[in-house]
């Protein structure tokens, strides 16, 4: 991912604001996968300049004649026009009123097939799709109509692509100039499967005669073989391979995100371990997998707070963490060399570097107004609090609005900031912080879950009213999420001052007879932490015999 913002002309002062991100994951789960017959789409917009809030564009009606501006969503430069439609839908998030969602990651490829001639870039293509589509399918048909006509601007790019009844995942980039568009391939995902993709794309060998469950760009192959990526038989063509050749970086940093995904939900996922070492013959990892239990909505927020626990890759167990409070984070660069040795730290999905992160939960049985829910959080999605938004909003919360805040202004009314301050204590010492942050999460959001079904038959009840009943609860909900990460903050602070740790009792701070703070716990240091130092000062802190 690189940056998912829609611009508009009144939204043009604030382009300086949204810069390039680095990576994204999307996590999918079919409808009859899902614990309650949903389908949903994770999204975690990874960037180190990309600042927290929630878009919501207004459903509009446009003249004849009348144009669409487009700008570069990374840049902000204006590429060019296209003609609007005569109306559009409104957005909440990336998520329409009539529950279609779509998400994105980004991974390059081959750079010469940059193209920058098109008009239309990534970012435009699925907010525009969002604003036209009713449907999955739909959705896919303009987008790939548009960079047909209008051509393609951006790299490399996978997109999740839903709606309450099935959901896609598109390969594509562009041609570099060379010819007018891009080469794409577009699978269903089997409505028993989970899938995702984090940053490479997904799409290897395909099924050339499914039109119902597989389409591709007429020319996704000959193109391919015209620039001599590929020269064998069509029914060998492999995607990734021709447009975006892995390296070792890409199946360790990438697709090993996908693969904790699925190994939580799959046994028996070990047999792809060869190749996301880059073992030569290695079995590739499928597109998608039929998880052994049902995922629930709450299982993919969770996953989403993944850092690799429990597996080989594990980020609380390396000598990174365990010299330091179990830390599974590691600041950029992600690659380093020691004596001539190259090495790369581990990419979980959860990572610090998040602007906002999202689980779209998508109902066919309900009344769009009600169907469609954006579970949303603000920064590293580990720290997060979850709120729901529902895609008949018709209003965004102060808290998670654009403009009440930015990168480098904080703001203590600010969702974004305040969830900062609440994740950046916690990466100085983690082992001890995060079961305070885990508690008070599971405080806030556990309610929304549990009344869900209630609230949501309070608003059918009101029919036309649904949307404003649940704008209400929604806002509502986000202020006083804010307010308690906000108390949250504060209490860690105060908990963990100067490396200590105050002792409580019955929820509050001990105090002595007197009325004074009592003696806190020591924070100290793991016994990892203590052989590194040991190790490495050699006898300088070594205690010795004093002489004589």
């Amino acid at each position: 991912m690189k940056l998912t913002r829609l611009f508009t002309l009144t939204a043009l002062a604030a382009l300086a604001s949204w810069q390039a991100a680095d990576a994204c994951t999307n996590l999918i789960v079919g409808k009859n996968a899902s614990a309650d017959g949903s389908t949903i789409i994770s999204y975690a917009a990874d960037s180190h300049t990309l600042f927290g809030d929630l878009q919501y564009l207004p459903a509009a009606d446009h003249r004849p004649g009348e144009m669409r501006k487009v700008y570069d969503w990374d840049s902000g430069m204006y590429l060019g026009e296209i003609p609007e439609v005569a109306h559009t839908f409104a957005v909440v998030g990336n998520t329409n009123e009539h529950q279609v969602t779509i998400g994105e990651s980004t991974w390059g490829g081959r750079h010469e097939l940059e193209d920058t001639t098109g008009i239309v870039d990534y970012g435009s293509l699925i907010y525009i799709a969002l604003q036209r589509s009713r449907t999955a399918r739909e959705a896919l048909t303009i987008m790939t109509d548009l960079v047909a006509r209008y051509g393609y601007r951006s790299e490399g790019e996978s997109f999740s692509i839903g709606d309450p009844n099935e959901i896609w995942v598109m390969d594509l980039i562009g041609k570099g100039g060379k010819d007018r568009g891009a080469v794409w391939v577009a699978q269903r995902i089997p409505d028993d499967c989970i899938s995702g993709h984090a940053n490479h794309p997904r799409t290897h060998t395909f099924p050339l005669n499914d039109k119902q469950n597989c389409l591709y760009s007429k020319d996704v192959i000959s193109f391919a073989r015209k620039m001599g990526y590929f020269s064998g038989k069509d029914a060998e063509f492999d995607f990734q391979r021709a447009y975006a050749p892995a390296d070792y970086g890409a199946l360790r940093g990438c697709d090993a995100r996908v693969w904790s995904y699925f190994n939580r939900f799959k046994a028996g996922m070990d047999r792809y371990l060869p190749y996301l070492d880059g073992k030569k013959g290695a079995e590739i990892m499928p597109l998608y997998v039929k998880p052994d239990r049902k995922v629930s909505v709450r299982d993919v927020q969770e996953m989403m707070r993944d850092h690799f626990e429990g597996t080989p890759f594990d980020m609380t167990k390396d000598p990174g963490a365990t010299c330091w409070y179990d830390v599974p984070y590691r600041w950029r660069p992600m690659d380093f060399e020691v004596d001539g040795v190259k090495y790369t730290q581990e990419r979980a999905i959860a990572t610090q570097q998040t602007g906002w992160v999202f689980v779209a939960q998508m109902r066919s049985w309900l009344p769009d107004a009600v169907g469609g829910v954006v579970w949303f959080g603000v920064d590293d999605a580990n720290t997060a609090v979850f709120v729901p938004f529902y895609c008949s909003l018709t209003q965004v919360p102060k808290s998670y609005a654009q403009g009440t805040a930015d990168l480098y202004t904080l703001n203590w009314e600010s969702a974004f900031w305040v969830n900062n301050w609440v994740a950046n204590q916690a990466y100085n010492r983690y082992s001890q912080m995060i079961g305070d942050i885990r508690r008070v999460q599971h405080e806030i959001e556990d309610p929304w879950h549990n009344n869900q079904a209630a609230i949501e038959a309070q608003a059918q009840k009101l029919g036309d009213g649904a949307a404003q009943f649940l704008t209400r609860y929604s806002c509502d909900q986000a202020l006083l999420a804010t307010a308690r990460y906000k108390q949250l903050g504060e209490y860690l602070l105060v908990k963990y001052l100067d490396g200590n740790i105050k002792k409580e009792k019955d929820g509050q701070f001990q105090r002595n007879a007197a009325g004074q703070p009592v003696q806190p716990t020591y924070g100290g240091y793991t016994p990892d932490y203590f052989r590194t130092v040991a190790k490495g000062s050699g006898d300088r802190l070594k205690v010795k015999q004093v002489e004589e």
